[in-house]
């Protein structure tokens, strides 16, 4: 049950967490946004390491498996994601990226002989993204390929795959989740540096509408900066969306095992519509009720057919 709790608490998290990219997006490129939520989360875990002291993993871990967790858990997958969104509708991202769980289940199975996938939990999640298909699209549109955004969002989902298979790795090694959380965003750090350079230059300015600009005015900084506001929204995304929250999500893949954890990321746009409703007044449709409701039917089944399957093994 605490391990569920857990799941449920990042998710809802992981779901709110487009209100405050919307609202720093009046002030930052959607660079800028990801550049600083990773120093936040860098600095918080580097602090809490200090007075934690988590206990030194026994085993010798490659220093390139928290650079692969580092690649594809935070640069790859919030930088194509952020792109996809450019070039491709916000229905399109959110329906792709659901595929996540599927694609982490076939790396699992390929990767590790994960016991966790079945037929069952394919029917499930198949289910379940129809379901976020409903939320996304909401009736005002069919779905439009749009190749360059889609792969994009594609690739997004299948960097979280390889992911979710890292944490794996690191968590049958006996790393501390915040150790490997930790040097994981240190190494995206080290990497996003030449983006940073090239986000700073003219050509980087104009780069997706401007979305990868990274700005050194001093008013301008001064001013933005300056603003509560902006400062709360940058400590949720940075302090508990991804120090807290990555963190919290490794413990409870090694808990429950990263499949069935992953079954949980469905409910992430349902999460965020409820939100959308309380926090910006947004009104809810009866097909984004639907949805939510296929979801649901989708997560139970391929939840059982995991447990079932665990069981009978």
């Amino acid at each position: 049950m605490r391990n569920w709790l857990i799941v449920w608490g990042v998710i809802i998290v992981w779901g709110i967490t487009f209100v405050n990219t919307r609202a720093l997006l009046a002030d930052f490129s959607s660079f800028e946004i990801m550049v600083l939520r990773f120093v936040l989360a860098f600095a918080t875990l580097c602090a809490i390491e200090r007075v934690m002291r988590p206990p030194k993993y026994r085993e010798k871990v490659s220093e390139w498996i928290f650079a692969a967790m580092g690649f594809t858990g935070f640069l790859a997958y919030h930088f194509l994601e952020n792109c996809a969104i450019y070039y491709t509708n916000a229905s399109n991202v959110a329906i792709l990226t659901s595929f996540a769980p599927v694609a982490t289940a076939i790396l699992a199975r390929v990767c590790t002989k994960n016991r966790q996938v079945s037929f069952g939990l394919f029917v499930g999640s198949f289910i379940a993204i129809g379901g976020v298909a409903l939320v996304s699209l909401n009736g005002e549109r069919a779905l439009e390929l749009r190749p360059i955004g889609d792969v994009m969002a594609i690739c997004s989902m299948v960097s979280w795959a390889f992911y979710s298979i890292l944490i794996d790795i690191v968590n049958g090694q006996g790393v501390s989740p915040l150790v490997a959380v930790r040097k994981a965003l240190g190494w995206s750090l080290a990497m996003i540096v030449p983006l940073a350079v090239f986000g700073a230059t003219e050509l980087g300015s104009h780069a997706l509408d401007g979305s990868f600009v990274v700005n050194f005015d001093m008013a301008a900084n001064a001013r933005r900066f300056a603003n509560p506001l902006n400062w709360v929204n940058l400590a949720m995304l940075g302090i508990l969306a991804s120090a807290a929250c990555f963190v919290l999500w490794s413990v409870a893949c090694k808990a429950l095992g990263i499949v069935k954890t992953s079954i949980a990321l469905y409910i992430i746009p349902v999460v965020g519509v409820v939100f959308a409703m309380i926090a910006l007044g947004e009104r809810v449709t009866l097909l984004e009720v639907a949805g939510g409701c296929v979801i649901l039917i989708g997560m139970a089944i391929a939840e059982k057919r995991c447990h079932d399957d665990l069981v009978v093994d």
